[in-house]
């Protein structure tokens, strides 16, 4: 692995960890990779993978009820369930826009720790970053935006949604194919897009213009934070990054 420095984080006044992967291992990083700080909302990619286990498994069902009346555990995965951004009284009728929820992937997590009789973290811990080795990763916090990680765990879990052994790839696939498209629906700090494509947990690319850039491809899927976080895998290339902020 090679330890560089990425020009776009230079003179930055707080910490910026950069790391890239690709199918079978880290190709940069700059800065410390064991660094762990906070995931913020890119918490939600590690609760979709454990949601999507339990799915695999046959110990929750995607159309299944959950959340509030009317939707489901795919409407809570991607972001249809008409709950708000915070609270627990909804705003639309399910599946009619796209509204970015904390409260729909705490209801989510809630609902997978109820089926599979565990709590969400212990979930997590045996299902998702105890088997993939991520040993710098701490899931205890709100599964919407309370998971703290390092870079070095991030590309771990970036490898592991480009060339999945959780889940089969197909299911991997389906995260990472637009759920309803033509929603409208915002996304936080970028505005509001008229077709807001999103799989299940995962933002996709499309043709929005936003933190994801310019030159990336429309099946770019991943997620970011509100603390400067973020993680992408851009499957056309086997390719993933991921960035951690202070």
């Amino acid at each position: 692995m090679e330890t560089t420095t990425f020009a776009a984080t230079t003179g930055f006044p707080h910490t910026a960890l950069v790391g890239v992967t690709d199918l079978d291992e880290t190709l940069a990083v700059q800065g410390d990779p064991h660094e762990v700080q906070p995931l913020a909302s890119v918490t939600k990619l590690l609760t979709a993978w454990g949601a999507l286990i339990a799915i695999d498994r046959g110990l929750v069902g995607l159309e299944e009820p959950a959340g509030p009346p009317g939707a489901t555990v795919h409407n809570l995965l991607d972001h249809t369930s008409g709950l708000p951004f915070e609270g627990e009284e909804p705003q639309r009728p399910p599946g009619e826009r796209r509204l970015y929820s904390n409260a729909g992937f705490d209801a989510l997590a809630a609902h997978v720790a109820a089926a599979v009789g565990v709590d969400f973290a212990k979930w997590m811990q045996r299902e998702v970053t105890g088997p993939l080795g991520m040993a710098e990763t701490d899931v205890t916090g709100r599964p919407s935006a309370g998971a703290r990680s390092s870079i070095n765990d991030l590309l771990i879990f970036g490898r592991e949604v480009l060339r999945p052994t959780l889940l089969p790839a197909e299911l991997r696939d389906r995260a990472l194919t637009v759920s309803r498209p033509g929603l409208r629906g915002l996304v936080p700090g970028y505005g509001s897009f008229d077709d807001n494509q999103w799989g299940l947990g995962f933002e996709i690319k499309g043709e929005k213009h936003h933190w994801m850039g310019e030159s990336l491809h429309p099946e770019t899927a991943g997620h970011f934070g509100a603390q400067g976080s973020f993680l992408f895998v851009e499957p056309t290339l086997d390719l993933a990054a991921a960035f951690l902020s202070g």
